[in-house]
């Protein structure tokens, strides 16, 4: 696995932004904001990152206004608080790494049982469209996933923070050798998808399989090695 592998994360927050829109007939920011005021992690974005927050609801408001559409308007803004938050995974303590990864992975897990489809859509949307998980999948999951999101990027920034060394990447890099070898194993030249998403259309059900399989095992290692991986795995996006 090299480094910009897709992680597979939707971003709630994005999402939420997104649909806010097509429920409200004279959205502004005072009125998103609020929308939004009882979810973790625009909290934590506000404190955190305040610029970038206006940034955000200006870009929304602004999508709005030129008529996109609710998926339109979370693919857009998604990557941007995925890139914020993959940032703060290099300063969040294992233990938040991990449980942060342990609940995406259980969204994509709930997201193939209702279709590979929408698991594939959920998982790469730059590949034929995204979904909307919070109109998809159980609640108590989605706000177990944004207070995952919160802890994380609060810890981030705290008095325990992490930094990454050398060594840790280093390690990354040893312990990420077996787990490819045992998925190439498995999949055989399938394994390219994790760096081609593209090429899963077709092939939604193994591909979604794959990704799972790949962050299963590299959860089944040791936390500190887990989290490093993790860490390693998104330290370019």
């Amino acid at each position: 696995m090299k480094k910009g592998v897709r992680i597979a994360i939707a971003v709630v927050v994005g999402i939420a932004a997104g649909s806010w829109f097509f429920r409200d007939k004279s959205p502004t920011p005072e009125k998103l904001d609020a929308a939004l005021s009882n979810m973790p992690s625009w909290q934590v974005i506000k404190e955190q990152e305040p610029a970038f927050r206006s940034k955000i609801q200006d870009q929304v408001l602004a999508m709005n206004k030129a008529g996109k559409t609710e998926q339109q308007i979370i693919d857009t803004i998604q990557p941007q608080i995925l890139n914020l938050q993959m940032a703060r995974l290099q300063t969040a303590p294992d233990a938040n790494v991990v449980e942060y990864m342990k609940l995406n992975i259980e969204q994509i897990a709930a997201m193939q049982k209702l279709s590979d489809d929408n698991c594939f859509r959920f998982v790469y949307p730059e590949v034929k469209g995204g979904v909307n998980p919070m109109r998809l999948l159980d609640k108590d999951l989605m706000q177990r996933r944004m207070q995952a999101d919160a802890t994380m990027m609060r810890a981030a920034v705290g008095p325990n923070k992490h930094t990454v060394t050398p060594q840790e990447t280093t390690r990354a890099e040893t312990d990420v050798v077996p787990i490819i070898q045992k998925l190439t194993l498995k999949y055989g030249d399938d394994i390219e998808l994790l760096q081609s998403p593209s090429k899963g259309k077709g092939k939604e059900k193994l591909s979604c399989d794959l990704i799972q399989d790949l962050w299963n095992n590299v959860l089944a290692l040791p936390e500190p090695q887990a989290a490093g991986l993790i860490r390693y795995s998104v330290s370019d996006l």
